[in-house]
């Protein structure tokens, strides 16, 4: 396999062999130019694929002039977004500049920055869209933490990235394209031992019963297939990894979605589904984090 040295730059190894499900997953990224990803990033070049936590500032409603009220209702939703990805890279730590952590699924790397301004730490992040990686390079060279923060075109499944190199591993949202024992298993062999995992997910309610209507169509709308919350801590028990801290963040992501449903410039068609499904209680947003023993 191939490996890459922390000062390594920028890596040329070929995404792993994918099957037809990841091409076109790989194709829905590589096409994706959603307004509600980039205007948010364009605020102050962190840009995030996922969704907000926290209390809403909902005075940005009752702006008169339209302009405005969009550039307050972005700007407020992008700090919902990003109180989500300081609150994931709270729980990696403690953390030293020596440290190396390790983004799944990284999208145009907002969170590697985000762990690398915490911790000053090197930050690999992968993600299957190749014009995602080559985005996110271009974020890190801007910066000037490209010697540090690096993005790699690969599958999160296998990386080829050496064994126990990691102290701190995640996912943000994006644990439903992939089966979790293959995912989990490779966080294992990257993590050393006592290294921590964290995922922010949505999942749907096994005491629910079955995926709800309204999981079925977040499926369909991102081509993705929500999990059960029980089968993550099934397939982290079967891959040596042992949660420490559980948090049930459904009720702190709601204020994003009902904000998310007045910004006419950002919807997508999904917001009233993600509502609905969180109240009726089907479906939930769920923070793991876990030891590797």
């Amino acid at each position: 396999m191939t490996t890459t040295a922390p000062h390594a730059g920028i890596t040329t190894a070929p995404v792993p062999a994918q099957s037809t499900y990841q091409t076109r997953v790989a194709d829905y990224w590589n096409a994706e130019e959603n307004p509600v990803n980039l205007e948010l990033g364009k605020i102050d070049d962190l840009y995030h694929h996922h969704y907000g936590v926290g209390a809403a500032d909902w005075t940005v409603l009752d702006e008169p002039d339209p302009g405005l009220r969009r550039e307050r209702i972005t700007a407020e939703l992008h700090r919902l977004e990003h109180a989500q990805a300081e609150l994931l890279a709270g729980h990696l730590g403690p953390l030293s500049p020596a440290d190396r952590v390790f983004d799944a699924g990284c999208g145009r790397g907002g969170g590697s920055v985000v762990a690398n301004l915490r911790y000053g730490c090197h930050a690999d992040g992968v993600t299957i869209s190749a014009k995602q990686a080559e985005f996110a390079r271009a974020q890190a060279r801007k910066r000037g933490i490209d010697d540090k923060v690096r993005y790699h075109h690969r599958n999160m499944l296998d990386t080829g990235f050496d064994s126990g190199a990691y102290a701190a591993s995640w996912n943000n949202e994006s644990t439903m394209y992939v089966e979790l024992d293959l995912l989990f298993a490779e966080h294992s062999r990257l993590l050393r031992r006592g290294g921590r995992y964290v995922v922010i997910t949505g999942c749907y309610n096994d005491t629910y019963g079955q995926a709800s209507r309204e999981v079925s169509l977040i499926n369909a709308h991102y081509i993705c297939d929500i999990h059960p919350r029980s089968a993550y801590f099934r397939a982290m028990a079967r891959n040596r990894l042992v949660p420490v801290h559980v948090e049930d963040l459904t009720a702190a992501a709601i204020p994003y979605w009902e904000l998310r449903k007045e910004a006419d410039h950002l919807v997508t068609g999904i917001e009233q589904t993600f509502l609905t499904a969180y109240q009726n209680g089907s479906f939930q947003y769920l923070l793991i984090a876990a030891d590797r023993v």
